[in-house]
């Protein structure tokens, strides 16, 4: 067996041994003890913990950039302004700042007195339209059988004058030959007087002949005297008969309005019916004048901003609150145009709160068609040549999960950081 070989002691264990005071060491003490980072468990250590930085480091640089997020956002909803419809006096305020309302709530009525006696004068007003289109509807049928007879009647009554004419005319004719006729026997029985003279003063006849000669003579000249009355009578009928032709066709012109006249009663009948309709209309306008005289809330919101108070005068257009429906609100966040290259519709999102500390689900619903800055009052103009480029902001809507907002607490103008988780 070999003898062990030991190593001299060292001045320090030397001063051990011995009991005295410990020295500091030499350098001959440090070249003689082993290093650590020498030693293989060390070397093991090191690398594993290069390793877990790798890893951790790794996790965080793929934490960090799986999502884009933006301080420039808040809270967006609707702002429902309340006006008055119509003018008048306020007579009850029913809310107060801050309260909270259900959709087809009363909020403020006005005095609706005047609006009463309107509307009682529109109905009035319609009904007597109505009364009067009645009787103009009846009144046509009315006239048109009335003007139907007249014309036929008017038409009978000038052929039946025509037709007398006629036969007045051949009266006139009869009357005419038999004057004719009248004129020729007395011409013979004239003769025969002057002949049967001459033969009573011979006494070749009797005197009797004699006075019957002169007898119907005399009875020729009254016989032509009554044929030339009868003629003259006759043609007095013909002129009395064309008088009456041309008053006969006179009433018969007149009745061929009838048409016309049937123009113009309709026409009166439409106009009635239009009145009609403008009453109706005037009498709805009344109704819905009274209606708006409470002014109701369109939808369930708080109410914010009031400044109706009772007693105050308003008047159609001025706003007298508002309303908010807190049921309907999204979140508006303006990303830098850099941050939009992995923006997407309906990614995921997480909107966190300053006003709760409280974290929100949520998705991205849709990217603005322009910047902020094209909505602004005074657009930015870089045609000047002074042209600074600036990274500009894109508005992002971003909408809530159902539910995530039960308990109302989120509010219009809040700000929130949205987490747009892109991967």
């Amino acid at each position: 067996m070999e003898p062990t070989t030991q190593s001299p002691p060292t001045a320090a264990q030397e001063r051990s041994e011995t009991g005295a005071k410990p020295l500091p060491a030499t350098e001959r003490d440090f070249r003689t003890r082993p290093s650590r980072t020498a030693s293989p468990g060390f070397r093991i250590a090191l690398v594993i913990a290069v390793i877990v930085l790798l890893v951790v480091g790794l996790f965080i640089y793929r934490y960090v950039t799986s999502y884009e997020s933006t301080d420039d956002a808040q809270v967006d909803g609707h702002v429902n302004s309340i006006s008055a419809r119509i003018s008048g006096h306020v007579v009850k305020l029913n809310v107060q700042d801050n309260q909270f309302v259900q959709g087809g709530t009363v909020l403020v009525e006005i005095d609706p007195t005047d609006y009463r006696v309107a509307l009682e004068r529109a109905k009035a007003d319609f009904e007597d339209a109505r009364a009067l289109a009645i009787a103009a509807g009846v009144d046509v049928p009315i006239t048109s059988v009335s003007t139907a007879s007249q014309l036929s009647s008017a038409q009978a009554e000038a052929d039946s004058t025509r037709a007398g004419i006629q036969a007045a005319r051949q009266q006139s004719e009869a009357a005419k030959a038999q004057f004719q006729q009248a004129e020729a026997n007395n011409v013979k029985a004239q003769n025969d007087v002057g002949r049967y003279r001459q033969l009573v003063d011979k006494q070749e006849i009797s005197q009797q002949q004699y006075d019957q000669a002169v007898a119907a003579a005399r009875a020729g000249d009254a016989a032509v005297e009554a044929a030339r009355a009868n003629a003259d009578a006759a043609l007095q009928q013909v002129s009395q008969a064309q008088s009456k032709l041309a008053q006969a066709e006179a009433n018969w012109r007149n009745a061929n309005t009838a048409p016309k006249q049937m123009t113009a009663m309709r026409a009166k009948a439409a106009s009635a019916e239009a009145e009609v309709q403008r009453k109706k209309a005037d009498l709805d306008q009344a109704q819905l004048n009274l209606q708006y005289t409470k002014i109701v809330a369109p939808v369930a919101g708080v109410v914010s901003d009031r400044t109706v108070e009772i007693g105050q005068n308003v008047v159609p257009g001025q706003e007298l609150m508002k309303v908010i429906p807190l049921d309907d609100i999204w979140i508006t966040a303006n990303f830098k145009e850099t941050q939009l290259r992995n923006i997407r519709v309906s990614q995921p999102v997480t909107v966190e709160v300053d006003a709760n500390g409280r974290k929100y689900k949520g998705k991205v619903d849709s990217i603005a068609g322009a910047s902020g800055a094209r909505f602004s009052l005074l657009p930015p103009e870089n045609a000047t040549g002074n042209y600074v480029k600036v990274v500009q902001r894109i508005p992002v809507k971003i909408v809530l999960e159902p539910g995530e907002n039960q308990d109302h607490q989120l509010r219009p103008g809040m700000s929130v950081v949205p987490e747009v988780w892109i991967r």
